[in-house]
């Protein structure tokens, strides 16, 4: 029985784990985080990714966890209504398409019930060498092991992809956005709705959890390139504080929950531009490989969609057939997502050219 590796796991390393098991590898993730991250966004699953969760029996369950959002409301700076609508939302497009908004703890938590792999939590990748039958694999806390392919699940500041290709600078393109997300309690007594405030170049959403009971909160802005260690959540906090702490109306309170926060979340909005995803029996995925940012809603069905991709690919070839393969059937699905991000930088594409950009793939 063949063997993979794969660091993460998130959405990329839990449903590449489903799949490669149906393919019949004996599967091992493993994954720097002690336990299964919480917080984080809404996530989109939408187009091929639907089939693909259809295809692993977790349609209904997915659509049970969606968010149930009535609408959104736009406020100035001073917090008055703007406008409001009940048709659509910033983060999930028109209410009346067949595409499911749910939470990102959501998502991984459902894929990682039905992943038939071992988990291995609290450790990670420090180095890899390959030789003539696989890959030794080195880690933090385990003893050294091989395995016949390793896969980068890891994200945009993925270990796999430095420690295969070279330094994240290389390949890590921000594109000049930054947001901080983080829960604390409904204070403002939304019901299933989302509230937007933008006053220059920073601003927030307000988005309510599925019973009401607390808000997630996106704390975004532009600016120029920051330098920041991306595991420091303090100094992220103070970085927030700092460009979004001249905003009005509720903002005091908000950043008091931010600071109490434990799961809070920061990064600058980047894309992930590589001339290949693989080396040996190294390769990537998601946004390890393409991360198109999260402005285009589409980071999510590209894991799910190359999850199914890589893993269908493996199970017909060898490694080297099969990572090319998956290649040429990822790349243009992940550029035209790309294009897609850049599209708008102050706001949500064209609902036209999402629909083009995630229908871009069949199965």
């Amino acid at each position: 029985m063949k063997k993979a590796l794969i660091s993460g796991a998130g959405t990329a390393g839990s449903a590449l784990a489903y799949w490669l098991g149906r393919q019949g590898f004996a599967v091992t993730v493993v994954e720097r985080s002690p336990a299964l991250r919480t917080g984080g966004h809404a996530v989109d699953v939408r187009g091929a990714a639907l089939e693909v969760v259809d295809r692993m029996g977790l349609l209904e369950r997915v659509r049970d966890a969606r968010t149930a959002y009535r609408g959104m409301s736009v406020l100035d700076g001073d917090g008055n209504e703007v406008f409001r609508t009940t048709e659509t939302t910033y983060s999930g497009g028109r209410l009346d398409n067949d595409d499911v908004e749910l939470f990102r703890d959501d998502l991984a938590g459902i894929l990682h019930e039905h992943a038939p792999a071992g988990y291995r939590f609290g450790d990670s990748i420090t180095a890899l060498l390959e030789h003539e039958h696989g890959v030794r694999v080195t880690f933090a806390h385990a003893e050294p092991a091989d395995y016949d392919v390793v896969i980068g699940a890891d994200g945009l500041h993925s270990a796999v992809r430095r420690l295969a290709f070279g330094p994240e600078e290389r390949f890590v393109h921000p594109i000049g956005q930054y947001v901080g997300i983080c829960t604390m309690d409904n204070f403002l007594g939304l019901r299933d709705w989302q509230t937007w405030l933008k006053d220059g170049d920073a601003g927030y959403g307000l988005f309510t959890t599925r019973d009401n009971s607390r808000i997630k909160v996106y704390l975004g802005f532009n600016a120029g390139p920051i330098a920041y260690d991306h595991r420091d959540v303090e100094q992220h906090k103070r970085i927030t504080a700092e460009h979004c702490g001249g905003l009005r109306w509720e903002t005091p309170k908000l950043l008091e929950g931010m600071w109490a926060d434990p799961d809070f979340y920061f990064d600058a909005m980047a894309q992930v531009r590589m001339d290949r995803w693989s080396a040996g029996r190294v390769t990537l995925l998601g946004d390890a490989a393409c991360c198109p940012s999260p402005m285009s809603g589409q980071g999510t069905s590209l894991a799910l969609v190359g999850a199914y991709v890589l893993a269908e690919e493996l199970g017909r070839a060898g490694h080297e057939t099969a990572f090319a393969r998956y290649e040429a059937r990822m790349r243009p699905f992940a550029e035209v997502n790309q294009a897609l991000a850049l599209e708008n930088p102050g706001g949500p594409a064209a609902e036209e050219s999402v629909d083009r950009a995630k229908n871009a793939i069949t199965l």
